[in-house]
């Protein structure tokens, strides 16, 4: 892993689960002077010795703590997943440039989910309902597999939205915390998903009936 001259490390932190961390991203920890991230990636790091900062909500203000931080020394960003998929990795590589950051990937959620259910993901479409509506789009009837980020709140609903404007039966599975103890992989009845209420990350796979066969 060559990362020098670079101030800023962002650093894909797996699903969930220490064992699905990368040594890549052990390896950038230990060489950080500042870790940054939520409290429970900071907690994948326990022998780092690093300054941490966890981080809240507010996007700007932590941009301009990596900027102050990065100034002293190295910052390793802490993001969940994969940095390429929804991920703190782009306001990161935005206000920073590419010149200043080493990108680490990581295993993602999407990764695991196929691979609970031995299916390949390389044709799957990828999309986020994490505070927001999903944006219909047309690939969205065509694609065997779709792979939708949720989190607890509203997310059923929009799922349940989106197949509905889909149509064409689809088999369904909901996915939560892959990887950590609280695992679940199990299918789920399309009038179930507006009222559905998960128990931590999830995503949901969509998929035409002959992926499945």
């Amino acid at each position: 892993m060559d990362v020098k001259g670079k101030r800023i490390l962002i650093v894909g932190c797996g699903p969930g689960s220490p064992d699905h961390l990368t040594p890549a991203a052990r390896q950038a920890a230990e060489k950080a002077d500042v870790l940054v991230g939520a409290a429970h990636l900071l907690a994948l790091f326990p022998a780092a010795k690093a300054e941490r900062f966890a981080v809240s909500g507010e996007i700007d203000a932590l941009l301009d703590e990596i900027a102050a931080r990065c100034s002293r020394g190295r910052v390793a960003v802490l993001v969940t997943g994969d940095p390429g998929l929804y991920s703190l990795a782009r306001p990161v590589l935005s206000r920073f440039g590419r010149e200043m950051c080493e990108v680490i990937p990581g295993i993602s959620s999407v990764q695991v989910a196929f691979a609970r259910l031995g299916l390949s993901w390389h044709d799957a479409v990828v999309v986020s309902a994490h505070a927001r509506p999903i944006a219909w789009e047309s690939r969205f009837g065509e694609a065997g597999k779709i792979a939708v980020l949720a989190d607890g709140e509203a997310s059923g609903g929009r799922i349940a939205e989106l197949v509905e404007r889909i149509g064409e039966r689809r088999s369904l599975f909901g996915c939560e915390n892959l990887t950590l103890p609280g695992e679940r992989v199990r299918p789920l009845d399309p009038a179930e998903l507006a009222r559905w209420r998960p128990n931590g990350k999830v995503i949901v796979l969509i998929l035409k009936e002959e992926v499945l066969s």
